[in-house]
């Protein structure tokens, strides 16, 4: 069953890019530099405090890839990224779970069903899951056929492939020999949040289930620092934000989420995507439009589609 471990709660805290919650606007004139990798640390650092209320749940990790009648782990976080205990998950089959005090759950994947849907109770929308027979995942043999290359020091990496184990606790996954928290879990599908105190650049990633083992493989973990003038912004005023991309030289593709519409307008829409530079000094810039004065808040993630590994 998933781990007791006490401070699970705060696991996630630390993973802030996700939602990344940073206020560019505040009280105050002089430019800033806000380097996730320093929110990370002093977020880590706090010491344990009570988890997140059911309420607070606003995200669902569910295996993408689940195996017909095997066990799987799912999680359940707040908005600040949290793991969220004692939050109810309803399955479209009529199926209930409660997660544990570590904010995941067990479940047994349906036989006869080739698409799940499971949404946290009292809340809109909902996820889904793709449920493959047991003969099209072995699971006397481990095999990695993708995995995200490219990954944040503050997110999830997926890997996909057969031969995992459905408890997540049961799995062990390293990244330069130092262990990963594993979020969510199938026999087919496993979503790992690398070691706090990794460093920007290729990591050789190492998955471990049962005494089954699979050839290392490299992920190119990098870490997002974000440049803004902290100045009140006055509505009409332009303003640019910049992502620093550390860790590769790379182009990779951010996308920016506005979360105050009602303060400042991102260029673009709600939701943005855009490459950065690329090379030494890989940027990748968002424009905002102030509307009307007060603290706005974006959000920033990597977008890192999952591809073949590199040994």
């Amino acid at each position: 069953m998933p781990s007791t471990n006490p401070t699970c709660g705060l696991l996630r805290q630390r993973i802030l890019h996700y939602n990344l919650l940073v206020p560019i606007c505040v009280n105050g004139r002089n430019r800033f530099l806000l380097p996730v990798a320093l929110l990370l640390a002093l977020v880590s650092s706090v010491p344990a405090q009570e988890p997140p209320p059911a309420s607070a749940a606003r995200i669902l990790l569910l295996p993408r890839k689940l195996v017909s009648g095997e066990r799987a782990t799912l999680a359940v976080l707040d908005v600040s990224g949290r793991l969220t205990p004692g939050v109810t998950v309803e399955f479209t089959d009529g199926d209930k779970l409660t997660t544990d005090t570590t904010g995941r759950a067990l479940f047994v994947a349906p036989l006869n069903t080739p698409k799940l849907y499971a949404s946290i109770q009292g809340r809109p929308g909902r996820v889904s899951s793709t449920v493959v027979p047991a003969t099209e995942s072995p699971t006397n043999t481990l095999e990695v056929s993708q995995v995200t290359r490219i990954a944040s020091l503050n997110d999830r990496a997926e890997i996909i492939g057969h031969g995992f184990c459905g408890v997540a606790d049961a799995n062990k996954v390293t990244f330069d020999n130092k262990p990963g928290f594993v979020l969510a879990a199938s026999p087919a599908y496993l979503a790992v949040l690398p070691p706090a105190d990794m460093n920007p650049g290729p990591s050789q990633v190492q998955v471990v289930c049962a005494q089954k083992t699979v050839q290392p493989f490299i992920v190119v973990l990098v870490a997002l620092e974000l440049e803004a003038n902290s100045a009140p912004l006055a509505p009409g005023e332009h303003r640019t934000l910049t992502v620093r991309v550390k860790g590769t030289t790379a182009k990779v593709t951010l996308e920016a989420r506005n979360l105050a519409a009602d303060i400042a307008e991102l260029q673009g829409g709600g939701i943005v995507r855009a490459p950065s530079t690329g090379g030494a000094d890989n940027i990748a810039k968002f424009e905002l439009v102030g509307k009307q004065h007060g603290n706005f808040v974006i959000s920033i993630r990597l977008v890192s589609p999952a591809s073949p590994p590199r040994l």
